[in-house]
């Protein structure tokens, strides 16, 4: 038996940093939208080993141990003792973009588990346990757009579709950590929150969507506002970096 799934990643439009909670963490109004222009491939299988783990990568994903889709296995494990299984990841959703893909390979390995061993865990147990491993990781369990707060764990899907639009993502070669991301940001509290901003026409968000990190990042690396500018040159309505990390996005109309 094995089990075999594309892995998508997302988008975040707009970013604002409220302000640093007590939990060394940052109150963050975004939301997420899911994209497939990067897949990773994810398959689960029978092994005589108590977990293999194989990962097919151009990209240096560090020790085994340390892969989300592991400790996603080692969750479920302590739990439900479950073992002899193999999970090979096709890596292709570039890592340090903020794209999420480690977050999604955990979520769909969680998923994927669990029909594999028929544990039959609902959306609201596999949310919590997507919790543990990451702030973003239990949006990938709905997988559909939502308002995130919090950390970006507090989720609440929101009616918005963007079939009309072609999202391009542009992946420069950096990445930026979280760390020195967070550290040129100031948190304020903004005059309109990014779900007022979403519900406005597409057309509109460019005077008023914004992602807090951009100020910062693209005085330090101008590659980014340049890549920005150029996917407006090549007619994006909308264009934007994507959470902390250094890929850039543009919404061109479909016609």
């Amino acid at each position: 038996m094995s089990i075999t799934q594309k892995v998508n990643c997302k988008i975040n439009l707009g970013l604002q940093i409220l302000r640093k909670r007590e939990d060394g963490f940052h109150e963050i109004h975004t939301v997420f939208y899911p994209t497939d222009f990067f897949t990773d491939t994810l398959t689960i299988e029978q092994s005589e080993q108590e977990i293999e783990f194989v990962c097919e990568s151009a990209q240096d994903l560090g020790p085994a141990d340390d892969n989300l889709c592991v400790k996603a296995f080692r969750l479920l494990q302590a739990d439900y003792g479950i073992k002899g299984v193999k999970i090979t990841l096709e890596k292709h959703i570039p890592s340090g973009a903020g794209l999420g893909g480690g977050s999604a390979d955990a979520a769909f390995t969680l998923q994927m588990l669990s029909e594999f061993f028929n544990l039959e865990l609902s959306n609201a147990q596999l949310k919590a346990y997507a919790a543990q491993l990451g702030s973003d990781v239990p949006f990938f369990i709905d997988n559909k757009p939502m308002y995130a707060t919090g950390r970006g764990e507090l989720l609440e899907p929101i009616d918005l579709d963007l079939s009309d639009y072609n999202i391009y993502i542009v992946k420069p070669d950096f990445s930026v950590s979280t760390r020195e991301a967070y550290a040129g940001v100031t948190p304020a509290i903004p005059e309109t929150d990014v779900l007022d901003i979403i519900r406005r026409p597409v057309t509109e968000w460019v005077l008023a969507l914004h992602n807090d990190f951009e100020d910062s990042l693209f005085a330090k690396h101008p590659a980014l506002g340049m890549l920005k500018s150029k996917l407006y040159a090549k007619g994006a309505t909308y264009a934007s970096m994507t959470g902390s990390g250094t890929a850039v996005f543009g919404l061109f109309r479909k016609y």
